[in-house]
């Protein structure tokens, strides 16, 4: 992709949230067993090394980290990030002084919401922000972040703030030509979900949906036994967590 020649500044915020959805079933009787799966895959440590992965794909700087678990489940990471190249001469001139600035409004977070239902299923939610502003991407960390979470629901909103100038002096208000946020992730992750693209382009804001096409039972049965199933339970399981997954999906609830 050509890139066109700035006049100065890039004031363009871009914004990514991107919000992922793990269902499990699992027996009431054994909720401390979720939390305790929880707490072990997404922790703040492990929630962590993602956020810091993000920021190398995107070319981010990382200045500061804070993190934090929560009681009985939970956990949250904050990132502050600046572009790699403009950390070497912060000292120079005013220019360099409006990169701090700059820096101070690119941040990478993410927060965890599981939940445990009287039902047995249990809905986990986890919320990544990507805020950059300047010629950092946050789209291009798309296919590390479905590839690395694998999860069965995917929501992202992706909205474009601001204007930057090229040489000419002509104002542009985004500084990439695409179509939709799916244009970003691999044709091989494509095969795998059912995608929808929602998009406002005259305001600048893009939504994409995602869903597993697939759906396997062993997948999500946590500390409950496939084989010791019988078919009707199979069946009964089957069809709560289905329905689950589509109430979430179109936001809609099923009353059939």
């Amino acid at each position: 992709m050509r890139k066109f020649e700035l006049y100065g500044f890039n004031n363009l915020t871009k914004s990514l949230s991107f919000y992922i959805y793990e269902l499990r079933y699992t027996n009431s009787f054994k909720k401390n067993n979720y939390i305790s799966y929880i707490n072990e895959k997404y922790n703040s440590k492990k929630l962590t090394k993602i956020l810091q992965k993000i920021c190398s794909i995107i070319g981010a700087n990382v200045l500061n980290i804070s993190r934090k678990d929560y009681s009985p489940q939970g956990a949250s990471v904050a990132i502050l990030v600046g572009e790699k190249n403009s950390t070497k001469n912060l000292n120079n001139n005013h220019k360099n002084k409006s990169i701090v600035a700059h820096l101070n409004t690119s941040h990478i977070c993410v927060h965890t919401y599981p939940e445990n239902n009287k039902n047995g299923i249990c809905v986990f939610r986890a919320d990544i922000e990507v805020s950059t502003c300047g010629i950092i991407s946050p789209l291009k960390a798309l296919g590390y972040l479905i590839y690395k979470l694998k999860s069965d629901i995917i929501m992202i909103d992706y909205k474009i703030r601001g204007f930057t100038r090229d040489k000419y002096g002509v104002k542009h208000y985004s500084d990439q030509k695409f179509h939709a946020v799916s244009d970003f992730i691999p044709n091989k992750i494509k095969n795998v979900y059912h995608i929808i693209d929602t998009n406002i382009f005259q305001e600048k804001f893009f939504r994409t949906k995602m869903i597993l096409r697939k759906f396997n039972l062993k997948r999500y049965l946590l500390n409950t036994s496939y084989k010791k199933l019988d078919k009707k339970d199979k069946e009964k399981i089957t069809k709560i967590l289905c329905k689950e997954m589509q109430e979430i999906f179109y936001g809609n609830n099923i009353f059939k």
